[in-house]
């Protein structure tokens, strides 16, 4: 392999989608060689995903548009092999793997692209074993990989694309949907994968501190259609172009910058565990001494209690087991585990979708174990990670006016509340609009105001910013706490976004095998290494930080920056 030749390249690239009036490309300039491991990162609409779509082909193929410049890929045009042509030099792994399977089986799976190049049986099973056992996937191999795992699905989604012996592996937004520790696994995969194997490896990706847990060569970031850093990792970690793009900075970085200090390239800062922490140790040890926080008070009021709860949707398996804790009212609660460790199963529980086999749920100090899913709906609202799979009105109006007209309220009451949910919930504006007409984070807003006009007291929010970059992370957390500010309504959040448990939480419930392992702040959970390792969290890198700086306090450190921030950020707001 020519390592001095480049395996993509883009000159003066630019493109137009049809339906738009202005290009998402502009002039993009790019060479990546072989054998490089890059991240190409930026905020929702900065032009990623259509960078990505040219390599495979789907642009200008499956995505009609108007496309200028050169673009070279494995010494090919994209736009003349087509998609097909281009997947046997570009292996692209979906965010959404699910939409990506096509067969009954993990072997079938695998051997797809194999079967349709008629390759000879024998040598077939002896690829796909060969890939299995390479992506650990061997015990799986006569499964369907709609019952597997979040990481389970992207290993056979890769073993489909690895398959094709293509030179090129391309990942969308590989972590979205995967909890903290599967998502270190998927990363370090990568990586083994990358120096096991003559490959180029390009990832789309915003959470840059999770693609960091191991080296990528280049940082690619892109902002309204243009390139504007192709830089090493310390090098850019040393400046403020991700906070000054809407791209959220590790947080141990964040926090060095916090304490006043210019960081060096020369540290290798792209690493908390071997980054040269001496420089910066006496700076931040000043820091977290003027910055220390007294702990809030509590709520002492009582919303939800649960008590001794247990649930098994058979007899052989139990996912909710002996299960109690309790809601204050006005207070955010994250509820954290990995994947499969019952966190949906116990929201469907409260909400009624299920009946428990044993334990109490009381809400406001009435049992509620007798009441309907419409009466809880009541008092207790659910909010699902895609508001797709909520919203079954084409009008904004009529979405959030339907559970107060299914209750039979008059009229001119059903408009006032509606009316006065969507200025709460900044869609007054959009009131006449179609649901179509909205962005995803807006969407979303638009299915928790269809909860809020019933005026819970609890809220249960699953996933509520998966998938979204920190700009509108961000907006979408700040509506979120306005609304528990202004309304005293009580919050849960299941979530795998360690940020978003750390800055926007009071309390941490962590689920694993259907057991509650801890209910504490959450600084305190995520550092704790035992319960990270068992509940598959990642420990966050201030604990790392306040170790390097021999600050024995790890967990107000955690508080003290997260609380820093968010003043700083407030501040700059007003």
């Amino acid at each position: 392999m020519d390592r001095t030749k480049p395996i993509i390249e883009f000159s003066e690239v630019s493109f137009k989608y049809r339906a738009q009036s202005e290009p998402t490309l502009k002039d993009i300039d790019l060479k990546i060689y072989p054998g490089e491991k890059i991240l190409i990162s930026g905020q929702s609409g900065s032009g990623k995903s259509t960078l990505a779509h040219c390599l495979n082909a789907l642009i200008p193929c499956s995505y009609a548009g108007d496309m200028s410049g050169e673009l070279r890929v494995g010494g090919q045009t994209p736009s003349e092999l087509g998609v097909f042509g281009m997947s046997k030099t570009v292996g692209t792994v979906l965010q959404d793997t699910d939409g990506q399977f096509i067969a009954l089986t993990v072997a079938e799976d695998i051997a797809f692209a194999l079967e349709n190049e008629g390759m000879p049986q024998a040598q077939m099973f002896q690829k796909v074993e060969a890939i299995a056992d390479k992506l650990d996937l061997k015990d799986f191999i006569g499964s369907a990989p709609g019952e597997l795992s979040g990481g389970q699905k992207q290993r056979v989604s890769l073993g489909g694309v690895m398959a094709c012996d293509v030179k090129i592996l391309l990942f969308d937004e590989p972590l979205a949907n995967l909890d903290p520790a599967t998502g270190k696994r998927t990363i370090a995969l990568i990586d083994d994968i990358l120096k096991d194997e003559e490959l180029t490896v390009v990832i789309i990706e915003h959470r840059i501190e999770d693609v960091l847990y191991r080296d990528v060569d280049r940082i690619i970031l892109m902002d309204q259609g243009r390139i504007i850093a192709d830089m090493h990792p310390d090098e850019l970690l040393s400046t403020d172009i991700l906070s000054e793009h809407g791209i959220r900075e590790p947080l141990y970085i964040s926090a060095i910058k916090a304490s006043g200090a210019k960081i060096d390239p020369a540290d290798h800062p792209r690493h908390i565990e071997n980054m040269n922490i001496d420089p910066y140790k006496n700076r931040i040890k000043q820091w977290f001494k003027s910055n220390t926080e007294h702990k809030n008070e509590e709520s002492s009021d009582t919303l939800l209690e649960i008590s001794h709860l247990r649930f098994g949707y058979d007899r052989s398996r139990t996912i909710v087991n002996d299960v109690s804790f309790d809601i204050k009212k006005g207070e955010m609660i994250s509820l954290v585990g990995k994947n499969g460790a019952g966190k949906s199963t116990l929201a469907s529980l409260i909400c009624g979708f299920y009946k428990p086999d044993e334990g109490t749920i009381r809400f406001d100090g009435q049992d509620i174990g007798g009441l309907s899913i419409k009466e809880r709906g009541e008092k207790i609202g659910f909010c699902m990670q895609s508001p797709n799979q909520m919203i079954s009105k084409p009008m904004i109006y009529d979405e959030v006016s339907l559970g107060l007209v299914s209750r039979g309220v008059p009229e001119d009451e059903i408009k006032k509340k509606v009316y006065e949910t969507l200025k709460i919930c900044g869609l007054y504006q959009f009131r006449n609009w179609p649901v179509s007409a909205l962005s995803f984070g807006q969407k979303k807003r638009v299915s928790i105001a269809s909860i809020l006009v019933l005026n819970p007291g609890l809220i249960i929010l699953d996933e509520p910013t998966a998938g979204q970059d920190y700009h509108h992370y961000t907006e979408m957390m700040e509506f979120i706490r306005k609304l528990r500010d202004e309304l005293h309504v009580s919050i849960m959040m299941i979530t795998h976004d360690m940020h978003l448990m750390l800055e926007y939480t009071d309390r941490t419930l962590v689920l694993t095998d259907g057991k509650l392992l801890m209910n504490a702040r959450p600084e305190e959970v995520l550092t704790n290494e035992e319960i990270c390792d068992r509940a598959y969290l990642k420990r966050t890198s201030l604990y790392d930080l306040a170790k390097r700086c021999d600050i024995d306090e790890a967990d107000e450190f955690a508080a003290s920056f997260i609380n820093w921030e968010r003043r700083k950020r407030q501040e700059s707001v007003v």
